[in-house]
Formats: C-alpha cells, sequence, structure tokens
C-alpha cells in the first residue's frame, strides 16, 4: 500500500509541474513581458518556473517556451533541441538552456522564411521571414552574462521565442496570408513547397 501511495505522489509531482500553456487570445500573450528581477535568479521560486517550464516543454513536445505562455510575464524563455528531426525539417541540436532578459542584436538584414507554429497557437502552420544572423544576449540560470552567434533556422527559432517577450506572435509577422494554413493542409499542400520558400 505504501508504495501505491508514494507513485501516485510522484505522479501527482510530475503533472502540478506541467502548466497550462496559453492560447492566442488570452491577455499576458499580448503584454510586453517585465524584465525578471537580477537578485531573484536561482531563488525557490525562480528554480521552481524553470523546471515547470522545462516539463511543461517535454510534455508539449516543443523546442521552445516563453513563461507568458505559461502565464508569468517575465522575460523568461527556454530552448531545447535534443532531436535534429523536427515538424520543421532537420536543425541543430541544443542543450536545455534559460534565457533570461535576453536581447536580440541583427548582425546581417539578410532575411529567409520557413514555416512556424507554436504551442499558444496549436493547430497552425505560417510561413515567416526573418533576419537569418542573429546575436542573443542574455543571462543564463547562474546570472551569468552570455552572447551566442545564431545563423539559419535557429536564428529564427530564438527570434520567435523571444517574440512572446515582446507581446508578438508568429502570426504578426505572416506577410501573405494565404501561408497561414491548419497543420493538415500543410502536410497535404504547402510541406512540400516549403523549401522552396525557404
Amino acid at each position: 500500500m505504501v508504495k501505491v501511495i508514494d507513485i501516485i505522489r510522484q505522479i501527482t509531482q510530475i503533472i502540478m509541474a506541467v502548466r497550462e500553456i496559453v492560447r492566442m487570445g488570452h491577455p499576458t500573450l499580448r503584454k510586453v513581458a517585465e524584465p525578471y528581477p537580477i537578485q531573484q535568479i536561482g531563488s525557490d521560486s525562480f528554480l521552481e518556473l524553470v523546471e515547470d517550464m522545462r516539463e511543461t516543454l517535454h510534455c508539449a513536445g516543443g523546442i521552445g517556451l516563453a513563461a507568458p505562455q505559461i502565464d508569468v510575464p517575465f522575460q523568461i524563455a527556454v530552448v531545447e533541441i535534443t532531436d535534429p528531426i523536427t515538424r520543421y525539417g532537420e536543425i541543430q541540436t541544443l542543450p536545455f538552456e534559460v534565457y533570461i532578459n535576453p536581447t536580440i542584436t541583427v548582425e546581417n538584414a539578410a532575411s529567409a522564411g520557413y514555416w512556424e507554429g507554436c504551442l499558444s497557437v496549436p493547430g497552425m502552420m505560417g510561413f515567416v521571414e526573418r533576419p537569418q544572423h542573429i546575436r542573443v544576449d542574455y543571462l543564463d540560470s547562474s546570472a551569468e552574462k552570455k552572447s551566442m552567434q545564431l545563423k539559419g533556422f535557429l536564428a529564427t527559432v530564438f527570434q520567435h521565442e523571444f517574440d512572446h517577450l515582446l507581446g508578438k506572435l508568429y502570426v504578426d509577422r505572416i506577410s501573405d496570408m494565404s501561408l497561414f494554413s491548419f497543420d493538415l493542409e500543410y502536410q497535404l499542400y504547402h510541406l512540400n513547397s516549403a523549401s522552396s520558400q525557404s
């Protein structure tokens, strides 16, 4: 009996760590997030938030998640790419990382387009053009300043995630609404031509 209670307790803890992802239309997604207080980095509440974001990301099967997507209006995002084969094609893997109060600098304005999806806009895909060479400056989970250069689709991934911290969604950046589609219709009518649009 004790073992069953322990198992139930463990399952409950896992479920509690997975937060609800708010969807397009929720007001938090349209607000500019507040900078996360540096003195709070490493606190119990911070560590709990990061763990909840990790669990929520894994449960949803995404590659990135911003705090506003779980109704937390702070400038925190997480990215993790463990499998190079994704619904977006083959991309570089990245270990789990926390990006606090990040900024983006465009290093080269040359742009390219990719089909994007979003956990807060479920069941949809849209074609978005973005700069393809950026620098990201941020604080990590130890409050250390970090910087990284990103090119190609990874540059798109980070711009997409950090847009959430500015109250923006990828749908705001679609210039041709004929390239906004339900997932199934994307698979049927757009997937084969996606590489020619990139």
